[in-house]
């Protein structure tokens, strides 16, 4: 079976990798145009084109299959195509030039979290349970119907960069089972409930405005929220002018403030004691920072980053 393989991140291309590994048969790769990267802002491949090109599979840079793309694939005669995380939706033209069409791997148990941020939703809107679902593309978001799925708890205090590697692998292995069925044409589908989809939020495009901190909040969900914009972008505040990104915390639920530490108990106020630093939320609730990095450091410890301003009646916006 030849397969063309669409995607642009480092969990695509893990999965490519796997699958040349098993021996399948990728005749191309179509992946997003080398973008830049880092503070030098250098024009890097993306990393499905660099695993692609280090073994020779053909490879072609495009932001949509338009119909000159399209023209490009069919050269492959492509028996099917597989999409991880490639960044655009396609259109009828392009299901329809695989013989077999197109499978999407998604991470989350469709018909829940469909868009283009499921494992981030999952941890910011506090689930207890996510998985990965490999479905049949349409031309809606997400809608398909559904080849197989496996479903995975989540972890106490497991970051999104930290799920998503747990998911990708769950991904590569269901894939590795659904292939042979579609080749042997043999697998079987399930529609989603077009109802259900309709009543179920999806899963937006997360960005540094949804990463910022609201103290107003309860200490749990401002967890949740450190551990959904982890690795990217990451939740943040402000102490003074300079912003602060906090990378690990913990809830510690409701509190009574004046019991832990003498001083303010508005939202974002902090207090630092021995050996932890202590954050007011709302309805009464602390949370313990554990790690920060300050606007243009290193990260630290929250606990070292305390010794360096002055703590009385220190706050975070």
């Amino acid at each position: 079976m030849r397969i063309v393989f669409a995607g642009t991140p480092a969990n695509a291309a893990q999965t490519l990798r796997a699958m040349l590994d098993n021996g399948l048969n990728v005749v191309a790769v179509i992946t997003r145009p080398d973008a830049p990267v880092g503070r030098k802002r250098i024009q890097t491949p993306s990393p499905v084109a660099t695993v692609a090109e280090d073994l020779r599979i053909p490879v072609i840079k495009a932001n949509a299959l338009d119909k000159e793309t399209l023209q490009t694939i069919a050269r492959f005669k492509p028996d099917l195509g597989v999409i991880v995380a490639y960044g655009a939706l396609l259109k009828q033209e392009a299901l329809d030039l695989p013989a077999k069409g197109w499978i999407n791997i998604h991470y989350s148990l469709l018909p829940k979290w469909r868009g283009a941020s499921p494992v981030q939703s999952a941890i910011l809107n506090g689930d207890r349970e996510t998985g990965v679902t490999i479905f049949q593309l349409d031309t809606g978001m997400d809608t398909g119907a559904v080849h197989s799925s496996v479903p995975t708890l989540i972890e106490p205090g497991e970051t999104a960069g930290v799920l998503l590697g747990r998911l990708t692998n769950l991904g590569i292995s269901l894939l590795l089972e659904t292939l042979p069925r579609i080749e042997a044409q043999i697998a079987t589908t399930t529609h989603q409930d077009q109802n259900l989809l309709k009543t179920l939020p999806t899963a937006g495009k997360i960005d540094r405005s949804l990463a910022k901190m609201d103290w107003s909040e309860k200490a749990e969900k401002l967890e949740w929220q450190i551990l959904a914009m982890n690795p990217e972008p990451m939740a943040w505040s402000t102490l003074g002018e300079t912003s602060i990104r906090i990378l690990t915390a913990r809830a510690l639920g409701r509190t009574d403030w004046s019991s832990l530490a003498e001083g303010e108990s508005q939202p974002g106020s902090i207090t630092a004691t021995k050996d932890r630093v202590l954050v007011h939320c709302g309805e009464g609730t602390i949370l313990e920072i554990k790690e920060v990095q300050p606007a243009g450091k290193n990260s630290m410890l929250a606990i070292d980053w305390a010794r360096g301003f002055n703590q009385e009646k220190a706050q975070f916006h």
